[in-house]
């Protein structure tokens, strides 16, 4: 999850305070008519979707394009952040959904339902904050799921209530142990993205200098992990939705086996957040819906914190009183990393991008529903198509 956002840091100072982030807009229709008037819907070749404010502000005022050109107030987005926002020519735009699951789904299934864009050949850039496991990446890293994990998704007891013979308070739907596979499939346990676009994704990351702190150098060296004591890099690993904000090694190692459990084995947890699921289900029925198409979505987020704590720390002290130093350096790296992904994609449209990057692994839910075959679940296949 991502690290509280305080005053103290100076970032957030900055956004809170207005240096950050411009003033008010005034609503307005996209248009490409110099006279004013709309002449149709705007056509996206990226849309970047953050989830609160220091994620998005980290894009506005940059040389490489403004997304500020035009504001368009969506209905159904949150009231927090009711616009979308997009360069002068369309190209770019971006949207801010509201932290937690809810939020998400809703300005996203708003977003795809709204006649003013035409998102078929859209790409969607998640860029978000994230914690981190510490046995797989570090802090200020830019990390890119192929699977995003419900983790949530299970019965959940207090662990005092249950005895010494379990681990975790969580087992699967209609499981008895918390090793056994859900027997009860909701639908949004899993999604896949396309794994030849996140290389790609990843070839264009790892272009940036990636941001860092010195303090977040110095709470890396408390682990005895390799993985987490090192510098921050681009790392393929996947990533874990939950509405519930949680740190410590007990629930961290349960959602890690939930997601190799949930993925037949193949999945590697990594990064936890609490929207991208919501998100990805969203996407999903509007590709059914024939709005958009699933094969372009990039899942990036950027660990401005670590998902359990070092030896000798307390899970309470490191989530409430220690400064892992690594907020600032996360958001400036979503868009250190996200410029080079945007103006990939944007630079290489006719020859590249313009025609779609075909997957090479399945994309989807574990219910098959937009085709193909899930490689991971309980059935080869499961679910209407």
């Amino acid at each position: 999850m991502y690290l509280k956002a305080l005053l103290t840091c100076p970032l957030i100072a900055a956004t809170v305070l207005g240096t950050t982030v411009p003033g008010k807009l005034q609503p307005r229709h996209y248009s490409n008519d110099t006279n004013g008037s709309q002449v149709g819907p705007i056509k996206p070749k990226v849309f970047l979707i953050n989830l609160f404010t220091p994620e998005a502000a980290v894009f506005y005022n940059i040389p490489e394009f403004n997304l500020l050109e035009h504001n368009i107030t969506v209905p159904g987005f949150s009231p927090k952040f009711p616009d979308a926002h997009c360069t002068a020519n369309g190209d770019i735009c971006q949207l801010v959904t509201g932290e937690g699951e809810i939020n998400a789904a809703a300005t996203v299934s708003s977003l795809v339902l709204d006649k003013a864009f035409d998102l078929r050949s859209t790409y969607f850039l998640i860029a978000g904050i994230a914690g981190v496991n510490p046995e797989v990446a570090t802090t200020a890293s830019v990390l890119f799921a192929r699977f995003e994990v419900q983790v949530a998704l299970q019965y959940e007891f207090d662990i005092r209530d249950i005895g010494s013979n379990f681990s975790t308070g969580y087992f699967p739907y209609n499981a008895k142990v918390p090793g056994e596979y859900p027997t009860t499939i909701y639908g949004t346990e899993v999604f896949e993205v396309n794994d030849a676009l996140r290389s790609l994704a990843i070839l264009f990351a790892k272009k940036a200098q990636l941001n860092d702190s010195a303090i977040a150098q110095g709470y890396r060296a408390k682990y005895a992990l390799t993985a987490a004591t090192s510098g921050p890099s681009v790392v393929a690993c996947d990533g874990a939705t939950s509405d519930v904000y949680y740190t410590g090694s007990i629930l961290s190692s349960a959602f890690a086996n939930f997601t190799k459990l949930i993925t037949n084995g193949t999945a590697t947890y990594c990064s936890t957040a609490q929207e991208d699921s919501a998100i990805l289900e969203s996407l999903l029925r509007a590709t059914k819906a024939k709005l958009v198409d699933f094969s372009r979505i990039i899942v990036m987020r950027t660990a401005s914190d670590f998902d359990r704590p070092p030896p000798e720390i307390s899970a309470y002290n490191h989530f409430f009183f220690e400064n892992m130093g690594a907020f600032d350096p996360a958001v400036r790296n979503l868009y250190l990393a996200g410029r080079e992904i945007i103006g990939g994609i944007v630079g290489q449209w006719e020859g590249t991008f313009a025609k779609g990057i075909k997957p090479t692994n399945y994309i989807g839910d574990i219910f098959g529903s937009i085709g193909g075959i899930p490689d991971f679940g309980p059935y080869p296949y499961f679910g209407e198509a």
